[in-house]
C-alpha cells in the first residue's frame, strides 16, 4: 500500500467565487476536472507542485446547497517560505482575503485565513515544497490513542516531523514513512478535556493513494477498517473507508 496522500476534498457553495479566491490568493491552477450530472470537482494546486504533493478537491453539487463546517475538521495548511509569513499574509490582506488570525496572535510561528466557505487555511513556513503547497491537513479526534492505533495499522504510517504536546492538547503528524518531506501530512489534534466533535458536511474526505484497489481494500478489511464503499460499489474507481471518528478516507490508484 502507498499511503501517501493525494488530495483533500471540501465541498463549496459557489463554485466559481472558490476557484477565483484559490487562484487569485493562493496562485492556485486547475489539474483536473470532473463533470458529472449532479456535481463538479475541479483539483487545484501549484503550478510547480511536488510530484507527490496533494492537490485541494473543491466539490460543487448542482443546485443551491448550504454546508456547516463542523469541528471535527479542523485547516488545510500551506506553505511559505521561512522568512515569508508576515509579507505572505499581509499580500492576503492587500488582496481582500478577511483579517481571521494574524501571524503576531500566532506567536509569529504561523496565521489564519478563510476561504469564501469558511474553511479555515493555515500558512506555515516550510523551507521546502512550492509556496502555497499543501503542507497538512488537520482533524480532531476524540481519542488519541485509538488514532494513532488506526493509521499506523490500517495504513502504515509513522509519525513525521514529531509531535507537540502541550498542556490542553497534543498534535500529531502521520505519513508514510518513506514519504518525502514535501508530501502532504495528516495532523491528528486531541484535545484532553473530553470533548466531542460535529463532522458537519463542509468537508469532504483525505484521499489516500493505493497501489492496487482491490488488494488495498482486502488489507484493510483483514485489519478490521470499517467497510463504507468498497471497490465494486464503486465501479472498481475508488473506494472510501472511515476512521474511528467517521473522518472519510478515500482509496485511488494514481498513475
Amino acid at each position: 500500500m502507498d499511503g501517501t496522500f493525494d488530495h483533500v476534498m471540501i465541498r463549496v457553495e459557489d463554485l466559481e467565487e472558490s476557484l477565483d479566491w484559490y487562484q487569485t490568493h493562493l496562485n492556485y491552477e486547475e489539474k483536473g476536472r470532473w463533470e458529472a450530472d449532479t456535481f463538479t470537482n475541479v483539483y487545484l494546486g501549484p503550478e510547480e507542485m511536488h510530484e507527490d504533493g496533494a492537490t485541494l478537491e473543491l466539490t460543487y453539487n448542482h443546485g443551491d446547497h448550504t454546508y456547516e463546517i463542523g469541528d471535527a475538521w479542523g485547516h488545510v495548511a500551506v506553505r511559505v517560505p521561512e522568512d515569508a509569513l508576515q509579507e505572505s499574509y499581509d499580500q492576503l490582506m492587500a488582496e481582500g482575503v478577511d483579517d481571521y488570525r494574524d501571524p503576531e496572535s500566532c506567536g509569529n510561528r504561523y496565521a489564519f485565513v478563510k476561504d469564501p466557505d469558511g474553511h479555515e487555511i493555515e500558512i506555515v513556513k516550510r523551507d521546502y515544497g512550492a509556496t502555497w503547497s499543501i503542507d497538512h491537513t488537520m482533524i480532531r479526534v476524540e481519542d488519541a490513542d485509538e488514532a494513532l492505533g488506526y493509521w499506523t495499522r490500517k495504513f502504515e504510517h509513522a509519525e513525521a516531523r514529531g509531535r507537540w504536546e502541550a498542556d490542553t492538547f497534543a498534535n500529531y503528524f502521520m505519513a508514510p514513512e518513506d514519504a518525502p518531506k514535501e508530501a502532504m501530512k495528516l495532523e491528528i489534534t486531541y484535545n484532553y478535556d473530553g470533548r466531542e466533535y460535529t463532522m458537519g458536511d463542509g468537508w469532504g474526505h483525505l484521499c489516500v493513494r493505493v497501489d492496487d484497489l482491490d488488494e488495498a481494500w482486502d488489507t484493510l478489511m483483514t485489519r478490521e477498517a470499517p467497510d463504507y464503499r468498497d471497490p465494486a460499489s464503486c465501479d472498481h474507481d475508488y473506494a472510501f473507508t472511515r476512521d474511528q471518528d467517521g473522518h472519510e478516507i478515500e482509496l485511488l490508484v494514481r498513475e
